[in-house]
């Protein structure tokens, strides 16, 4: 995997964020973060470190904080370096704000490649193209955050990739870990609608759940039975998979302990963004012979929300 953003054409605009979330096994204790290049057509790519730091025990909002610099850079043997703050195939060190972090991740299943066909990663559409690196991770390392020091041992996570001309009109990402009846189960799951022809599409779903080893492919552009019940704190999915295979996947995401960012789009517009990383997620997997299996996690859920609307109630964090 390469950064995209060193061959983008000077006239063209662009976005790219690569993002990693780890989540403790035994309280709602969450990090998530985000490196982000943002291109306006016409002018020189910048770069974003995005921070936050969700804590279910605490009676305040998630610690977050955002910081853009012209510092740009690919290193060597890595992904992306945004000032002093790095990210590579193993580890991601750095600082934003009042948290820092010095983290080292590895994979606990291949790379999952939400499109289906490779053709759509070099075609105009979809204008967001993303992959998971590592769509389960285990996480070693600290946080600092302030005074207070937070270790890592073992944490459960994912490690994603995203890029592309435009975000979609409306967005969903759906990750979970930490299943208690399956501790090696995943769902990496992005929804999308976007707008042509003047017109906003249906709900798209492109992901994956794993099983006991076991992954299979969730959604696509041709899949029956894909519905969308959506909002800030809460989301109800119904995502088909092969040989009828169809999750329920009900998400409760508790607004305390959301964060709200505002997005950038290449074109100049904006998203307001809503992001709860302690999120708890249940799963009912139903096939064809009838067989029925949930799957529980109480905070190893990322649920979050892209939307042009700025009525939705969370407060939007501060940024330098």
């Amino acid at each position: 995997m390469v950064a995209k953003f060193p061959q983008a054409r000077p006239s063209a605009g662009m976005y790219e964020s690569f993002y990693l979330r780890a989540v403790s096994p035994d309280a709602p204790l969450g990090i998530w973060l985000r490196y982000t290049v943002d291109k306006r057509p016409g002018q020189a790519p910048r770069g974003s470190l995005w921070a936050t730091v969700f804590d279910g025990a605490s009676a305040g909002p998630p610690v977050a904080a955002k910081e853009t610099t012209d510092a740009l850079t690919v290193p060597a043997g890595g992904w992306i370096a945004i000032g002093d703050a790095t990210f590579g195939p193993a580890a991601a060190e750095g600082a934003c704000g009042p948290i820092s972090w010095s983290l080292r991740h590895a994979p606990r299943a291949p790379e999952l490649r939400h499109l289906p066909h490779a053709a759509l990663y070099r075609a105009p559409l979809p204008r967001t193209k993303l992959t998971s690196p590592a769509p389960s991770a285990t996480f070693e390392g600290t946080v600092r955050v302030g005074d207070r020091v937070i270790d890592l041992d073992g944490w459960s996570g994912m490690v994603g990739h995203n890029w592309g001309a435009e975000h979609a009109e409306r967005w969903i990402w759906l990750h979970g870990v930490d299943f208690a009846e399956d501790p090696s189960a995943w769902i990496d799951v992005a929804l999308g609608r976007i707008v042509v022809a003047g017109r906003t599409t249906p709900w798209i779903a492109n992901g994956a759940i794993s099983l006991h080893g076991e992954t299979r492919p969730l959604g696509g552009l041709l899949a029956r039975g894909t519905r969308v019940r959506e909002d800030v704190g809460h989301c109800a999915l119904d995502l088909p998979g092969p040989g009828g295979l169809m999750v329920h996947a009900t998400v409760s995401a508790p607004r305390a302990h959301t964060v709200g960012w505002r997005y950038d789009d290449p074109d100049g517009g904006e998203h307001d963004v809503a992001n709860c990383s302690i999120a708890s997620l249940v799963l009912r997997l139903h096939d064809p012979a009838g067989t029925g299996r949930a799957l529980r996690t109480a905070h190893g859920a990322a649920y979050e929300l892209g939307m042009r609307e700025q009525d939705h109630g969370v407060p939007l964090t501060p940024v330098t």
